[in-house]
């Protein structure tokens, strides 16, 4: 595979694809603000381990830092049945509402860091893209509730799926990714794009990059 340079504009294509360049405009309308994204075939050692496999990531940097992981989510975003788009990063947003609006939600996405439970170091950054009805209704208001990684989540209710990993990008963040991974801008860091399959349906679009 050679090496390429993703835009916000450019489409995949082949087999069912997460599309990168969708998957970032659900939050930058510039995707450079983020980061610079490169296919890679192959990552470095260490982040080659982390990212080049089809099983949770939530797992996966667990057992590399030996440290449960907490998730912090920054800003997410539904997309209701009307066609109404509800931005859901609102501290004082209540329970109530968070639960009318969860059982809306006909798209579902977020930005998010997780982080170690014990030292606190920012270990992955994530974006997410997830149809609810391919989930459980216990699943899905568990996931919206943003309290618990996603991962564990599926893991918890022993949900029917499949992760697959699909490519790998060479990243340079740009400001808002280093501030989130609380790395130096233009510092390179590894990661990929993933789908999970629910109950054998494409339920869940991920990024995720790793320090």
């Amino acid at each position: 595979m050679s090496d390429k340079t993703i835009s916000a504009a450019e489409p995949q294509s082949g087999r069912h694809q997460v599309n990168i360049a969708s998957l970032l405009a659900e939050f930058y309308a510039s995707t450079s603000t983020l980061a610079t994204f490169e296919e890679v075939a192959e990552c470095p050692p260490i982040y080659g381990q982390l990212l080049d496999h089809h099983s949770h990531m939530t797992v996966t940097v667990e057992a590399f830092h030996k440290d449960e992981v907490d998730v912090v989510v920054h800003r997410s975003r539904s997309v209701l049945d009307d066609g109404e788009s509800v931005w859901q990063n609102d501290p004082l947003l209540k329970t109530d509402a968070r639960l009318a609006i969860a059982e809306r939600t006909v798209t579902y996405s977020r930005e998010i860091t997780l982080v170690t439970h014990n030292t606190g170091k920012v270990v992955q950054y994530g974006l997410v893209r997830l149809d609810p009805s391919t989930l459980g209704r216990e699943v899905w208001l568990e996931i919206a509730s943003g309290e618990i990684p996603l991962g564990r989540v599926l893991i918890k209710h022993n949900v029917l799926r499949s992760v697959e990993r699909y490519q790998l990008w060479k990243v340079t963040p740009g400001v808002a990714l280093a501030s989130l991974l609380k790395t130096d801008p233009g510092e390179t860091v590894y990661g990929r794009t993933a789908l999970i399959r629910c109950n054998d349906q494409p339920a869940i679009e991920l990024i995720e990059i790793v320090r």
